[in-house]
């Protein structure tokens, strides 16, 4: 697509070895073409129970007219893969990864990029590819680079007419599963039948609406492409999930309705339909909406199911609804599952401060500044609960100790200061979902006697909640595997949302010392600015900048750090 970059600067520690490896895979030899590859298929028998992270296509000579067919190949590909029972990353997940290096959803990445991205999200296959038009006949070409050990599989190659853009992609999606597993079990047609049946035109303003830079063209695109094919959920939910964004929830809940259960995306419609009710001050009805995303969840299973930006809104819609004890349970379990967002403290403070509970409020708005020192309204919060308190020598300190002028809280505005989700972590959200559909042992429906089945599956119980059963399948991954840094990791992670920082940090330098990673010195710095360790925080965030030099998570750190350094100077 236009205005496309090559992220040059994309985690450089991918290395000199990585990507000298993937160039001696890539040139290992000419493809094959459409024939399968002959080459052993032990290593890679496991295709089938593996994740997939798949990337946009390049468009190689076939015109800027035909930029978007890029990204809307990664799609097709996506689609056909989770049809067919694959476990495959979505585009807003790969999105959002990039986004956390400050890249753009369209840098044009190096093979060696896609593998560092990959690790990131341990994700176990790639699959690129590229495009071209020569006269009438659209060739598309396809690859699966496995990610540890690196490994290339010849590529796949399929042409036709661009109409049958749809008949191409599913084609060369199943030579390449085919050439990855011999024993892949359908048979071409069985395949083509799980496909359901889409209208290029309607896709292709689907997904020039998707990356589209500005919102009016967004929406535009979006609104043709539900227009051409009312009865497609995915433009549908899209152009409802851009109207949420606009805030024009009149507009968007028709939209939001029309998404079955079932579709990937049902679940998140029903947490736009219930932020939009907020908005709307329907808070019995967002109540219903969150209570039913809830009860989705945790169908099947005997606990958990939740994700926190659910349960903070739910307890919003309690708030309202004056079921003061049932919101402090909902913000209560939101702020423990996730420990680093000051929004769930900020909401229980507001709480406690409507009840006259001026101690609670106090502690609740140092915990959100504890989490967020910058934050402002948390800071006028606290003065005002300190105030009506009757610690008033105390309230003076604080509002000493801020910035600058901090925020006027007005008589009777407390009523509407709750801070409400707007956006749900589509991963966790996934991860739950997979949880209560399937609430067997996660180990056993990944099949994971390997470290990285024991990784997805505690992956899975760490978004829904089950601090003590992701633990357990992190431990699990190190037995198998005591060098698997994103066990490590998320180990860490557990530690952390245990209160446990001393075993956190540890188990970050331990995947560290296995893999170098911007996103876990980060996390390593938090811990070290929360115990009062300045410096090595700092050192943390300057080795995450030249991992990433555009993360923005490690660059607020940072600022934040050289912030508080100066008003220590002063």
């Amino acid at each position: 697509m236009r205005g496309r970059i090559r992220a040059r600067e994309y985690l450089r520690a991918a290395g000199v070895a990585a990507a000298a490896l993937v160039v001696l895979l890539v040139c290992a030899g000419p493809s094959r073409g459409q024939g399968e590859p002959k080459h052993g298929h032990a290593a890679w028998d496991s295709v089938s129970r593996g994740q997939f992270l798949v990337f946009p296509f390049e468009n190689h000579g076939a015109g800027e007219r035909l930029d978007w067919l890029g990204e809307g190949l990664e799609e097709l590909v996506i689609r056909s893969l989770a049809v067919s029972a694959q476990r495959v990353y979505s585009r807003e997940e790969r999105v959002a990864e990039l986004e956390r290096y400050g890249l753009p959803a369209t840098a044009k990445l190096s093979r060696a990029s896609m593998l560092r991205l990959a690790e990131e999200l341990d994700a176990d296959y790639i699959v690129f590819g590229e495009f071209s038009l020569k006269g009438k006949e659209l060739a598309v070409e396809g690859r699966i680079l496995r990610v540890s050990p690196p490994a290339l599989l010849p590529a796949v190659r399929e042409s036709g007419a661009p109409e049958a853009l749809v008949e191409i992609e599913n084609r060369m999606v199943w030579k390449l599963l085919r050439a990855a597993d011999p024993s892949f079990p359908r048979t071409l047609a069985e395949f083509m039948r799980l496909q359901k049946p889409l209208r290029v035109e309607a896709f292709e303003h689907y997904i020039r609406g998707l990356y589209a830079g500005e919102s009016d063209l967004r929406v535009r695109e979006l609104r043709e492409a539900a227009r051409l094919d009312p009865n497609w959920p995915d433009a549908a939910f899209a152009l409802g999930q851009s109207l949420v964004q606009r805030r024009d929830c009149a507009a968007a809940l028709p939209l939001l309705e029309r998404i079955p259960q079932g579709h990937a995306s049902h679940e998140q419609a029903i947490f736009y339909t219930g932020v939009c009710r907020l908005w709307m001050d329907q808070a019995d009805l967002a109540e219903q909406s969150f209570l039913s995303l809830q009860a989705l969840l945790k169908k099947g299973a005997e606990e958990g199911g939740d994700v926190p930006e659910l349960l903070g809104n739910l307890g919003v819609a309690r708030a309202r609804g004056a079921k003061s004890a049932a919101a402090r349970e909902d913000f209560k379990q939101a702020a423990e599952m996730d420990p680093g967002d000051d929004d769930y403290p900020f909401n229980l403070g507001l709480l406690a401060l409507r009840g006259e509970d001026y101690a609670g409020a106090t502690a609740e708005f140092r915990e959100a500044l504890k989490r967020e020192p910058e934050d402002d309204d948390a800071r006028a919060l606290l003065v005002l609960a300190l105030e009506r308190g009757g610690a008033k020598e105390e309230a003076e300190k604080e509002r000493a100790a801020a910035a600058g002028p901090l925020p006027v809280i007005v008589a009777g505005s407390l009523a509407r200061l709750e801070r409400i989700k707007t956006e749900l972590d589509t991963s966790a959200l996934q991860t739950a979902v997979d949880s209560a559909e399937d609430p067997a042992p996660a180990a056993a429906a990944a099949g994971s006697a390997s470290a990285g089945g024991h990784v997805r599956a505690g992956r899975q119980q760490l978004a829904a909640g089950r601090l003590a059963e992701a633990e357990s399948e992190f431990r699990a991954a190190l037995a198998v595997n005591a060098g698997d840094a994103p066990a490590h990791r998320f180990l860490g992670e557990v530690k952390l949302r245990q209160g446990r920082r001393d075993e956190a940090a540890a188990e970050f330098l331990a995947s560290l010392e296995l893999r170098d990673s911007a996103v876990v010195r980060t996390m390593l710095a938090r811990i070290y600015v929360d115990g009062g360790k300045p410096e090595l925080a700092r050192q943390q965030l300057e080795k995450a900048l030249k991992l990433a030099p555009n993360y923005a998570e490690a660059k607020q750190l940072l600022h934040r750090l050289d912030a508080a350094k100066t008003g220590a100077v002063r």
